[in-house]
């Protein structure tokens, strides 16, 4: 990526309209639910989303002179909502979507697809989609469920001294397409490392785990593998301290790593660990200049005390996401006159280095990112977490580790062709 001299020169650029349609704002829809059980996870995400794309507006005057317009649209993590929501800000524009549901993004992508617009889930979503030959409009860098789930089962070797052989482990998991997404990579890895996978579903909400720990209890497991989310992680992580199951053997998805998952918990909450592809944390020179230009100006879509916390970091993540690659996109077809192939092209050719992430403010927020046609889900690249009750913070204790792709490549590419046969999708290639 080239540096903000770009920023500079875009009074000059050339207008042209290239490839599609192009609009004259720069339309980023937010799709959220600030109502519901999982409110207390989606709040903080897409304030954070929506707050950095304030800024830019306030600071930068949008991108290259192009201001944005964020188009909120409250679906409550109910598919069938968000599906309306989807079609309702396609019709006014939309450059790129965040669904921030599983369930959600499976239902989308064909028509995404199909309209020629890009779909970033990052971190969740339809796994296989980094199969960017099968899925040109679909992108879930920088890392995906199958890199998390390999992330904790080699976490857990590691603290067993090498081996899991007899180990028990149980996947306790929200009864969806999230929670089910790991399932083949933990199966294989089973197979492979000689431990004993115990599934142990829970359905939507979550609000009610009275029958289920008690079987947990029984299984006697080693370890259990938290992939929930909103008010079915507190209950969870509740529940496991009722039947005296240490929390440093309870290891969650990023989505089951949240402040208000572990805060209500108190001290007893101490040692609980979860996996992450990102900082957190209030050291960004960003939120200065959010603080100043959106926070004390009553601009801001969130609340100032969740600046610094994982979903709210997260959301500005995937703001800071879009807006380079459309800055990219930019410069890719010399042209300010934005059209959704130019911020799929953004996105194919999306490579952040550390001394970006410093140029935007968010100094050591991640490690190097960089995308391809060949592969939409980037480096994969994933760390371990553990929370400090008395610190009242999450604390980095393994570098991040290498995605294991003998294993994970070749259930990328055959799950591709299933989702992609059964939604009628055909292979594009590079």
């Amino acid at each position: 990526m080239k540096s903000r001299l770009w920023s500079k020169l875009s009074a000059v650029l050339f207008m042209v309209s290239v490839g599609s349609a192009s609009y004259a704002e720069l339309v980023i829809p937010s799709l959220t639910y600030r109502t519901g059980p999982y409110a207390s996870s989606g709040i903080p995400y897409s304030d954070g989303f929506t707050d950095y794309l304030t800024l830019l507006n306030e600071r930068d005057g949008g991108i290259n002179g192009q201001r944005i317009e964020v188009v909120e649209c409250e679906f409550g993590y109910n598919t069938e909502k968000g599906v309306a929501c989807f079609e309702e800000t396609l019709a006014k524009g939309a450059l790129v979507y965040h669904p921030m549901s599983t369930g959600l993004t499976y239902q989308i992508i064909p028509r995404a697809h199909e309209e020629g617009v890009v779909i970033h889930t990052m971190g969740y979503g339809l796994t296989a989609a980094a199969d960017g030959a099968m899925f040109p409009y679909t992108f879930n860098f920088p890392a995906h469920y199958w890199h998390a789930a390999s992330a904790q089962i080699r976490h857990i070797k590691e603290v067993e001294g090498g081996s899991l052989q007899g180990k028990k482990i149980v996947h306790m998991f929200h009864n969806s397409g999230y929670g089910k997404e790991p399932i083949p990579t933990l199966e294989v890895l089973a197979q492979q490392e000689g431990f004993e996978l115990v599934l142990q579903p829970i359905d939507h909400p979550g609000e009610d785990q009275s029958a289920i720990w008690p079987v947990v209890e029984a299984a006697n497991p080693d370890y259990i593998l938290l992939w929930g989310w909103g008010v079915m992680n507190e209950v969870a992580l509740g529940g496991a301290l009722d039947i005296g199951f240490p929390l440093d053997k309870v290891i969650g998805v990023w989505w089951s790593a949240n402040e208000s998952d572990i805060k209500p918990l108190g001290r007893l909450g101490d040692g609980y660990k979860a996996v992450s592809f990102h900082a957190v944390g209030t050291s960004f020179k960003i939120f200065n200049d959010m603080n100043m230009l959106v926070y004390q100006t009553g601009k801001a879509r969130g609340d100032l005390r969740n600046l610094g916390e994982v979903l709210y970091n997260r959301g500005v993540m995937a703001a800071i996401f879009a807006t380079e690659a459309i800055r990219l996109g930019m410069e890719i077809h010399n042209s300010t006159d934005v059209t959704r192939d130019m911020v799929r092209d953004g996105f194919e050719k999306l490579a952040m280095s550390a001394e970006n992430f410093e140029e935007i403010g968010m100094e050591g927020f991640i490690p190097d990112v960089s995308v391809t046609c060949e592969n939409h889900a980037g480096a994969g690249l994933v760390a371990v977490n553990q929370w400090d009750a008395s610190a009242r913070r999450w604390v980095e204790i393994t570098d991040y580790y290498q995605p294991d792709e003998q294993l994970i490549a070749p259930q990328v590419r055959s799950a591709s062709a299933a989702f992609a046969e059964s939604s009628g999708m055909k292979r594009k290639g590079c």
